[in-house]
């Protein structure tokens, strides 16, 4: 069972998918998902466990070493962002099956099928993989984007569809080139081709610049950020909370190619341009923060926040800063998804008003309580994590280049933030029109309230666990550091269907 472990986070989201589709019954496709969703969170856990130990796992699908065959690789970080999507993905399922999932047909299947594409972007090896899962995960996505009907989310679609079919495009174009010139598409492979002499790096650095435009549209990186408030703001309340860590994908995938291929052959490829539009983001991030109408829109806004303060990292090539980039998305994409949450509930609660920001009914105190630590933490105020985990940036950024610069506009965009959580709460939460008296609050069913509560959590948590979890990011960051390593377990390790790993 431990040699196959590494493809279970991919196979037990994928047979819960067909075993929907071949049961059409609600009652029965809620039952599969939650038991996947349980099983994977046990899958993932494991594995995260195992990974502390250091070793490269390296799983050949068919008995087919590296390069010629597909291989997932499981270090610290793919194992970690399988927990973390495991997490997620059970939270916002529970929370769905209370109603959401009866507002149109398939959603289970598809939101299965969106599980499959994040875990398979995150351990697989090779980039046409990672095209591969890129398209399943935004195949999924489209559907479950529409799931409920409404405009807003038709034409939030229509321009997410559109946007990311261009994305697609220039991923295979980038393929195409960085095929044709090193032969090969294996990560590990590519870096130890890119290091030899007589390539000519031309073509190369084209390619990879493709790539990296790429993910950064996945990312929501300034000038191609402009399709994500209003596509995360427009999707159902469970959509946009496991939407929350689609950002991710885009962000790990530079952090993988920079330190495995970038750093060594290219170094200077992410130098000054990545930084100054990671700024930009935040900076554009906060103000639309401060000018958002709806909780679900403010939510979007911090998302982008978050990816932008992310973005910061890659071009520092500091293992420190890593680390903290490390500790900040964990935190963060717990937080932005537990903030759709809320607002999904706070919607329900207050009736015709919504999640807008005016007077309407009251909500229930634990909701109030619920907004209040989460709006702490995003706005990077003691003694939640987001605190921490901003400190951690800061700290590590100081000695950079751009240190002045990151730290005016990370503690700008803080501010910011608070200053717009602070009064569109109050409206939202206290706020009672005076024409009519207040209305009874609309009680909230057990899954929704579990499952908000329960990412909610996290942002104490992480807090309280800030020693041991910013250690296993320093060892983290360490690894995904060390490309020689990475090089040498991928192409070094044979046909690890039987589960040998590679230090």
């Amino acid at each position: 069972m431990r040699a196959h472990l590494p493809i279970l986070p991919i196979l037990i989201p994928f047979a819960a998918a067909l075993l929907q589709m071949a049961w059409n019954r609600l009652a029965w496709q809620r039952a599969i998902g939650l038991c996947a969703s349980v099983l994977l969170l046990f899958a993932s856990a494991w594995l995260t466990a195992l990974s502390d130990d250091g070793l490269l796992r390296v799983y050949a699908l068919g008995d087919w070493p590296a390069p010629y065959g597909i291989v997932l690789v499981v270090d610290r970080l793919a194992a970690m962002m399988t927990l973390l999507c495991a997490i997620l993905g059970l939270a916002t399922l529970l929370y769905a099956s209370a109603g959401f999932d009866e507002r149109g047909q398939h959603f289970h299947p598809l939101f299965q099928l969106q599980l499959v594409g994040l875990c398979g972007a995150f351990l697989t090896g090779d980039l046409f993989n990672l095209f591969v899962f890129f398209e399943v995960m935004l195949l999924a996505s489209y559907t479950l984007l529409a799931h409920g009907g409404g405009m807003a989310r038709t034409r939030a679609g229509i321009s997410y569809v559109v946007l990311n079919l261009i994305g697609s495009a220039l991923f295979l174009i980038a393929l195409g080139l960085l095929y044709g010139t090193l032969g090969t598409l294996n990560l590990a492979d590519m870096a130890s081709r890119l290091t030899q002499t007589g390539h000519d790096a031309a073509l190369p650095r084209l390619a990879f610049a493709l790539l990296l435009a790429v993910f950064a549209l996945k990312a929501g990186l300034l000038p191609l950020s402009f399709w994500l408030p209003p596509t995360y703001g427009a999707a159902g309340a469970p959509v946009a909370a496991l939407f929350a860590i689609m950002t991710k994908v885009g962000i790990v995938a530079i952090l993988r190619v920079q330190a495995v291929a970038l750093a060594p052959a290219m170094p200077d490829l992410l130098a000054g341009w990545l930084t100054t539009l990671a700024l930009a983001t935040i900076v554009f991030a906060a103000l639309g923060a401060l000018t958002a109408d709806r909780l679900r829109a403010m939510a979007a806004w911090l998302v982008l926040l978050s990816a932008g303060s992310l973005l910061l990292v890659p071009a520092a090539t500091d293992e420190r800063a890593v680390a903290a980039a490390i500790y900040y998305l964990l935190q963060s994409t717990l937080t932005g998804a537990a903030f759709f949450l809320i607002a999904g509930i706070v919607a329900v609660q207050r009736g015709d008003c919504g999640d807008d920001f005016r007077a309407g009914p009251p909500t229930a105190t634990w909701v109030k309580l619920a907004f209040l630590v989460v709006a702490a933490s995003s706005a990077g105020l003691p003694p939640f994590a987001g605190f921490v985990g901003k400190l951690m940036l800061l700290s590590a950024l100081r000695q950079t280049a751009a240190g002045a610069v990151t730290w005016i506009v990370l503690l700008g965009a803080g501010f910011l933030v608070m200053a717009a959580l602070a009064r569109q709460g109050c409206i939202l939460l206290w706020k009672r029109p005076l024409e009519r008296p207040p209305q009874p609050t609309a009680a909230v069913n057990w899954q929704r309230a579990t499952a908000t509560l329960l990412l909610v959590a996290a942002a104490p948590l992480l807090a309280i666990l800030a020693g041991p979890l910013s250690d296993y990011a320093q060892r983290t960051a360490s690894q995904l550091q060390t490309p020689g390593a990475y090089v040498a377990g991928v192409l070094g390790a044979r046909a690890a269907a039987t589960g040998h790993g590679a230090r």
